[in-house]
């Protein structure tokens, strides 16, 4: 059994909500630590054994596994968690903008919030990130309303030219 899919065990393990509450609250700390960690000493490169680096972010291999799983998307190059053993030789690069957007993805506040962003991204391009998040998630319509111009190119308005009756 791969890392990965022990970690999937663990975190998919039926528990009473209670016992689940309390073993995301855990797990949660623990990521929030990493990441301003991360963030305060500017790891963009974490590289080593994957036992050693999970060691030195006070993780055990298993639980280090859900980190990378939660921070893949956000890494220059997706490594495949899969692959990995106890003495497999990470060498990632965290994207910081793409993190930060991710972040507010899951909607972790707790995350997106620390304060050791400051000397990560400027104020003004969070604030950028965070509008190109709020217009990905809008709805567009490809729809034509009436008062639109018209897709035809002829300059008029759809309800006068192609959407007559």
């Amino acid at each position: 059994m791969t890392l990965n899919d022990r970690w999937r065990e663990i975190a998919d393990k039926e528990r009473t909500p209670q016992e689940n509450e309390a073993f995301w609250k855990d797990y949660f700390l623990k990521e929030k630590d990493n990441y301003a960690y991360i963030l305060a000493n500017n790891l963009k490169n974490i590289k080593g054994q994957l036992s050693e680096v999970a060691g030195s972010f006070n993780m055990d291999s298993v639980t280090f596994i859900g980190f990378l799983d939660g921070i893949n998307t956000s890494l220059v190059e997706e490594t495949d968690l899969d692959t990995l053993e106890e003495t497999s030789i990470i060498d990632i690069e965290i994207d910081y903008e793409k993190l930060y957007f991710n972040m507010l993805d899951a909607k972790a506040d707790w995350l997106y919030n620390l304060t050791e962003w400051d000397n990560i991204l400027p104020e003004e391009r969070r604030k950028e990130i965070a509008k190109e998040f709020r217009i990905s998630r809008m709805a567009v319509s490809n729809k034509v309303g009436r008062n639109d111009p018209c897709p035809c190119g002829s300059g008029k308005k759809y309800k006068k030219c192609c959407g007559k009756e």
